[in-house]
């Protein structure tokens, strides 16, 4: 398949549309909401791999945008577009650098960047369902969000690389 720039622009508005749906889905689970709006992230990252970084940003913004028009929990809107949708396509970019410890460093910087920005700006939106043992003490928040954000990265890492593998048999075939 030839990529055109019509051919990524239309990869990039397919999957912002299904990441719209998992947006729209953790505005009405009663339960989950963090999970949805992590597997809405799922989607900017399939942008990206299948069609290129831009693709991949154009996913996350016109979602995100979206979710801020269309949803009624503006907050699932914002942590997609601070955090769980532009994660994804932004670890791409720092991941191209090739650097091991400098990749770890920006990607912790990027991440302790978004939990500052929700706990100081948002936390009323973010974070009112976090327990009293975590929120009573921000070293334990930051020191739970960073093993967390670790584990995260490295299970999205394996995600890619099967969506590499899937996308390259698939073009082989």
């Amino acid at each position: 398949m030839r990529r055109t720039k019509t051919s990524l622009v239309s990869v990039g508005g397919v999957l912002a549309a299904g990441a719209l749906v998992l947006l729209w889905l953790a505005c009405m689970a009663p339960s989950g909401q963090l999970g949805l709006t992590a597997a809405g992230g799922l989607f900017p990252m399939a942008a990206a791999v299948a069609a290129g970084r831009g693709a991949g940003y154009l996913c996350w913004g016109a979602a995100g945008l979206l979710g801020l028009i269309l949803l009624p929990d503006k907050g699932v809107a914002l942590l997609f577009l601070l955090f769980l949708g532009l994660y994804p396509v932004v670890k791409g970019a720092i991941e191209s650098l090739r650097h091991l410890p400098l990749e770890w460093a920006l990607k912790l910087a990027f991440f302790n960047l978004a939990l500052t920005l929700c706990w100081f700006l948002f936390r009323e939106l973010f974070l009112p369902a976090l327990p009293d043992w975590l929120t009573g003490s921000l070293p334990m928040l930051y020191g739970a969000g960073n093993v967390v954000f670790v584990i995260y990265d490295i299970g999205l890492s394996r995600l890619v690389g099967l969506l590499r593998a899937r996308l390259s048999a698939h073009r082989k075939g």
